[in-house]
Formats: structure tokens, C-alpha cells, sequence
């Protein structure tokens, strides 16, 4: 199936709809009920989530028959459905609402994401400001830009590269573990500045917007970085696992670090994960085996 720009324009057509219908109705009016906690109390899903998760998966596969739909929720339940991945011929990869627990404490910083994949290889992007109504899109090989709700594009470019004590990043440091997350905490006062949105869709437009220079996570499930990941390669920017191994879809460990070049990734690995107290970097088995762990 090839996938055009009129294809892309349906995708944000039902990703808006849905924000509309499902999602915005929601925030800052859920019941006490609506929320719930999944493997942890860090890990929350509300209705908003689970509803819009099904709306958006019936509109596409009636959009696109055939497609593979993969989302967060429903491969909860059947952890299953991520092999599908590398197998499908198309498939979307959805986040329904990422940044749920912002959305559940009633703050504007959450998104709609939707990635598509082609035999595993990511091949468009999309990530939804419900709030603001503005979409971040990325088609492989054709750039990536902010479609507004008037039609107009305004293109996205990554932050030109900085000294080290001058680059501002999102860092997730809460996703790491063990002697990685120590090793990171002590050597993240060589940044300039180093916030947490708790929201991977609005710190990728952001990088991919040139308002920041780089994002770490530790967590890699493809709903919330596929779409990700290739609008902030079509703006210019590179990205690796924290090992130095290429990102890909089907990956779901190992964590990412995504910098304006590759030698300004060079330079944010080996800063940040230089274990300096017995002048041992961090190794590429320790990073490479980090643990996803859903939201």
C-alpha cells in the first residue's frame, strides 16, 4: 500500500475527530472512577484513553481495510500484538493519549500519537496537540512540519549543535535504573538544563521545533516514540538506542537519545553515561539492556 498526502490528511482528519469527540470532552472532568492504575500507580489508563483508543482504531480500519492497528491499551491486554510489527504489511501504531497523568491532573501537556510502519520500518508520523488543534507530521524522505487548524505549515527544524554546557534536553531519568540512573543524575549538571514534561509527544515537537536540543528516555515502546522518532529525523536530527544502536519500531529496551547531529549524540552519551567515580563509562550491555516500562 503506498501512502500519500491524502492519506496523511485522513489520519489527522480522524486524530482530530477523535480528540474532539473523546479526548477534550474529558479533560479536567473525570470522575473519580474513570481512573485507574495498571501495573503500578505510576502507571495510570482512564476512560478517555480506552475510548479513544477504540475510536481511533475502528476509524482507521475503516479508512484503511486491511491495516494492522496496533495500540497502547489493547496490546496491554495482549502483549501479543507488538510482534505484529515487523510482520505487517501496514500498520498503525497508536497512543491514544500520551501524558496521561498530565491529562488526569488537568494539564495541557498531552498528545495523540500515530505512527505507521511498514514491514517494521516507520514510514510517517503524527503527533497531536488536542489543546492546541496543530499536528506535528513527518513523512520519510519528504520533512516533517506543524500543520495548523487553518491548513497552514510551518516546517520543523532541530536546534543547530551547541557546546555541551550550553544544551537544554528533556531527560526522562526516571525511566533508567540501577547504576545508569546514578551514573546520569551525576553528570546531568554538564547540561545547561535538563526538564521532564512527563509527555513524549509535545518534548518530540519540541526538539524537532529546535527549542531544545536533545531527549533521553529509557522507556522505548513504539506508541511513544515511533511517530517521534522519524518527525525529529525529518527535521535534521539523529537519533540512536543509548548503546549506539539504530532505533527501530520493534525494539522495546535499551532507551534513545536524540541530538541535533551525530557528533552532538556522541558527545551527550559519553558526557552523560561517563561513570567518573571509578572512571568507567557505563556499558553498552548495561545500557543496551534497560527495561521498557509502560507509563
Amino acid at each position: 500500500m503506498i501512502f500519500s498526502t491524502g492519506d496523511a490528511l485522513s489520519v489527522v482528519h480522524i486524530m482530530r475527530e477523535v480528540a474532539r469527540t473523546e479526548i477534550l470532552p474529558s479533560w479536567r472532568n473525570l470522575s473519580p472512577g474513570a481512573v485507574r492504575f495498571k501495573s503500578s500507580i505510576h502507571d495510570i489508563v482512564t476512560d478517555a484513553d480506552e475510548e479513544a483508543e477504540r475510536a481511533i482504531t475502528e476509524k482507521l480500519r475503516a479508512r484503511f481495510p486491511g491495516a494492522t492497528v496496533i495500540g497502547e491499551e489493547a496490546s496491554a491486554a495482549n502483549p501479543a500484538l507488538l510482534d505484529r510489527i515487523c510482520e505487517a504489511e501496514f500498520a498503525f501504531i497508536v497512543d491514544p493519549i500520551d501524558g496521561t497523568k498530565n491529562f488526569s491532573a488537568g494539564l495541557p501537556l498531552f498528545g495523540v500519537i500515530v505512527a505507521i510502519a511498514v514491514k517494521g520500518e516507520v514510514v510517517a508520523g503524527f503527533i497531536l496537540d488536542p489543546v492546541g488543534d496543530d499536528v506535528a507530521i513527518a513523512l520519510r524522505g519528504e520533512g516533517a512540519w506543524i500543520e495548523m487548524p487553518d491548513g497552514r505549515r510551518n516546517d520543523l527544524h532541530v536546534a543547530q549543535a551547541a557546546p555541551l554546557h550550553d544544551m537544554v534536553g528533556c531527560v526522562a531519568w526516571h525511566q533508567l535504573i540501577g547504576t545508569t540512573k546514578t551514573t546520569l543524575l551525576s553528570n546531568l549538571a554538564k547540561v545547561r538544563a535538563a526538564p521532564s514534561y512527563r509527555c513524549g509527544a509535545h518534548e518530540y515537537r519540541m526538539i524537532a521545533a529546535g527549542h531544545y536540543h536533545f531527549l533521553l528516555q529509557g522507556k522505548i515502546m513504539p506508541w511513544d516514540h515511533a511517530a517521534g522518532w522519524l518527525i525529529h529525523r525529518e527535521a535534521g536530527g539523529f537519533a540512536a538506542r543509548l548503546d549506539g544502536s539504530p532505533y527501530n519500531a520493534a525494539t522495546h529496551s535499551g532507551g534513545i537519545l536524540c541530538a541535533p547531529d551525530e557528533d552532538s549524540w556522541h558527545l551527550l552519551q559519553s558526557a552523560l553515561f561517563d561513570a567518573s567515580a571509578d572512571n568507567r563509562p557505563v556499558s553498552p550491555t548495561e545500557l543496551g539492556g534497560l527495561k521498557s516500562r509502560r507509563r
